[in-house]
């Protein structure tokens, strides 16, 4: 039986099996063509889907299944989930039997935990679990959720940004806003509009704000389209202007966060100041985002080592610990 951790993010989905490590990081995107077809049919999911943002000619559409973390579309997620398996485990008797952890937002509704479980099962997925992603990506971390220490920890994917403190099998206190790096992407996007005049595409801003988050260089070189005269053209943007830019929205995110402080009963506290806040996520790369939660918490941070795939680690972890999928899980 193949055991699996799914991470199925609203930018990138990430899965682990038990026993190879990670097996598959990529966009979520699926390709699809439309028309008048009775079905739309799969063309391509996850990298080789994202190439064609922006790109995709008539008749082709490239979809997003889920959006702030959560399945909006039972159908289509359905479809990418059943098309994963088959890039995960391409031969049917191979599909036959998986069990998985598929991590959700902590601030995910019954009805959304329910809406994934069975695209999970009608994609083929004999035996599907839910578990809070901040709680697998804190065991991928090393954390162990069932100890007596209570524990912080800061989700920023795509579509939501999260904060949760926990002990001991259960969630003390939690917060959470559909703002994260998606409204940073956004935000790239409407700057090179308006002050370099800049047309980019999704992947262009997205590689931008990705890159001003890691670059050592003092600029980043942007291709886009002229607004004026509509030819390609190359901007040169510093990389201190792209941080300004993404600076309010990761302020607001982190004022939203830090109001979680206020819910934490005081016995708590010297076990969350003792250990730090662990960081993990995309949207945690974002230049200054660590220092800026420092400020608001009044904690010290600590970045994952693997903020990127962490989620999906800890999900595939958790399979071999009953008593946790147990206390923290939801089949």
């Amino acid at each position: 039986m193949a055991e699996l951790g799914i991470d199925l993010g609203t930018a990138n989905t990430v899965v682990c099996d038990v026993t190879q490590g990670i097996v598959l990081d990529e966009p979520t995107v699926m390709l699809l063509r439309t028309g008048a077809v009775r079905r739309p049919r799969v063309l391509a999911v996850g990298r080789n889907a994202s190439d064609m943002v922006g790109r995709a000619p008539v008749g082709i559409a490239a979809v997003r299944p889920l959006h702030d973390g959560v399945i909006t579309d039972l159908e289509t997620a359905r479809v990418y989930l059943r098309a994963l398996l088959r890039r995960i485990a391409p031969r049917p008797w191979h599909r036959s039997r998986i069990r998985a952890v598929i991590g959700v937002p902590v601030g995910a509704t019954a009805l959304e935990r329910r809406a994934l479980l069975e695209a999970a099962d009608e994609a083929g997925i004999s035996r599907a679990t839910s578990l809070d992603e901040s709680i697998a990506g804190a065991v991928g971390c090393g954390i162990d959720p069932l100890e007596r220490r209570v524990h912080m920890v800061v989700d920023v994917g795509g579509g939501t940004a999260e904060v949760t403190a926990f002990c001991f099998g259960g969630i003390i206190a939690h917060r959470s806003c559909r703002v994260a790096g998606d409204e940073m992407t956004l935000a790239v996007y409407h700057h090179l509009r308006e002050h370099h005049q800049l047309l980019t595409g999704e992947l262009d801003a997205e590689a931008v704000k990705v890159r001003a988050g890691v670059e050592e260089e003092p600029s980043v070189v942007v291709q886009g389209r002229d607004a004026a005269t509509g030819r390609p053209r190359l901007a040169t943007v510093p990389v201190a202007e792209i941080t300004e830019v993404l600076r309010p929205v990761t302020e607001a995110i982190i004022q939203t966060l830090a109001a979680c402080l206020d819910d934490l009963p005081p016995q708590a506290v010297g076990d969350v100041l003792a250990d730090g806040v662990l960081v993990f996520g995309g949207g945690s790369l974002a230049r200054g985002f660590d220092q800026g939660l420092e400020r608001a918490f009044g904690f010290p941070i600590k970045l994952a080592e693997q903020p990127l795939t962490c989620v999906a680690e800890g999900a595939a972890g958790s399979l071999r610990n009953p008593v946790l999928l147990d206390a923290y899980g939801r089949a």
